[in-house]
C-alpha cells in the first residue's frame, strides 16, 4: 500500500474512532440524564413521606395526656386545669377517612400541646355520612365513643380510628367495638350494654345537629381555633397546626400533668 492509501486509511480509522466516541458520550449522557431523573423521582418520595409522618417522627405519642373530661353535650375537652384558651374544636366523623389522617399525622401534636398547657382541646364526634354503610358504621362508632369513660375516652378514640373500615365495607361491629374497649382498660359491663342498645343515640343526634346546623359544618375534619376554621395547612401539616396554636397560646409555659392512658 502507498503512502497516499496507508494515509487515508489512517484517517479513515480515526473517522471511525471518533464516531464511535461519540456515540459513546451520547449514550453516557442519555444514562446520566436518567439516573438524575430517578434521583429526583426518589427525593421527591422520600421527601413526601417524611412530610406526611410528621418530618420522620414516630406517629404515635407516648407522653403525659393532660386531663380528660366529658360535657354535658358530650364533647370532650383535654386541658390542664386553668387553660381556657386557645380553644381547639375538633369535628370529626370515625368512618371518615380524612379524620383518620388527621389523627395520624397531627393527633401526637394536638396531645402533646394539650399536656403542656398551650391548648385546650375539645373533640366533638358527629354523624355526618347519610348513605350506607357509612351512615350505620359512624353511628355504631361515635354511640360506643360517648359510652366510654372519659379517663379512657383518648385511647379508645384512637383505636376505633386504627380500625377504620373501608367506605364500601360495613364496619364498626358491636362486638368489635367491645373487644377493643377491653384492650384500653374498659371492662364495666354498663359500657357494654350502652353499645349494644345504642344508649347514646339521642346525644348523638343532638351533636349531630349542632355540627351541622349550629356550627355549619360541612365536611371532615372541621378543625377550628378559637372559632375559627383552620384552612388544609394548618390542618394536614405538622408544623402548620403546630405554628397556629403556639402562635395563640399565652407566653407563659405551663407544667404537663400527666394522667394514665
Amino acid at each position: 500500500m502507498g503512502k497516499a492509501g496507508r494515509d487515508r486509511s489512517a484517517r479513515e480509522r480515526l473517522a471511525a474512532e471518533r464516531q464511535r466516541q461519540a456515540k459513546l458520550q451520547k449514550r453516557t449522557r442519555a444514562l446520566m440524564i436518567t439516573l438524575s431523573a430517578v434521583a429526583v423521582i426518589v427525593i421527591v418520595v422520600l421527601a413526601v413521606v417524611l412530610i406526611r409522618s410528621g418530618d420522620g417522627k414516630p406517629s404515635g405519642y407516648q407522653g403525659p395526656l393532660a386531663p380528660v373530661t366529658r360535657q354535658a353535650d358530650g364533647s370532650i375537652v383535654m386541658a390542664v386545669a386553668g387553660v381556657e384558651k386557645p380553644v381547639l374544636e375538633i369535628y370529626e366523623d370515625f368512618q371518615c377517612p380524612s379524620c383518620r389522617e388527621f389523627e395520624k399525622l397531627n393527633g401526637p401534636t394536638v396531645k402533646e400541646l394539650a399536656a403542656m398547657g398551650k391548648v385546650k382541646v375539645v373533640y366533638r364526634p358527629f354523624q355526618l355520612f347519610d348513605q350506607e354503610p357509612l351512615k350505620s358504621n359512624s353511628e355504631r362508632a361515635a354511640n360506643a365513643a360517648l359510652c366510654a369513660p372519659a379517663d379512657k375516652w383518648v385511647p379508645y378514640h384512637d383505636l376505633i380510628y386504627k380500625h377504620q373500615p373501608a367506605e364500601s365495607a360495613t364496619g364498626f361491629s358491636d362486638q368489635d367495638l367491645i373487644s377493643w374497649a377491653k384492650q384500653v382498660g374498659i371492662s364495666d359491663p354498663a359500657f357494654e350494654k350502652c353499645v349494644k342498645g345504642k344508649e347514646k343515640a339521642a346525644q348523638l343526634a343532638q351533636m349531630t345537629q349542632y355540627a351541622l346546623q349550629t356550627a355549619k359544618v360541612t365536611g371532615t375534619p372541621t378543625v377550628t381555633l378559637d372559632g375559627k376554621k383552620l384552612d388544609n395547612d394548618q390542618t394536614f401539616t405538622v408544623d402548620g397546626l403546630r405554628k397556629a396554636i403556639l402562635a395563640a397560646a399565652p407566653s407563659a409555659g405551663t407544667t404537663p400533668v400527666p394522667t394514665k392512658s
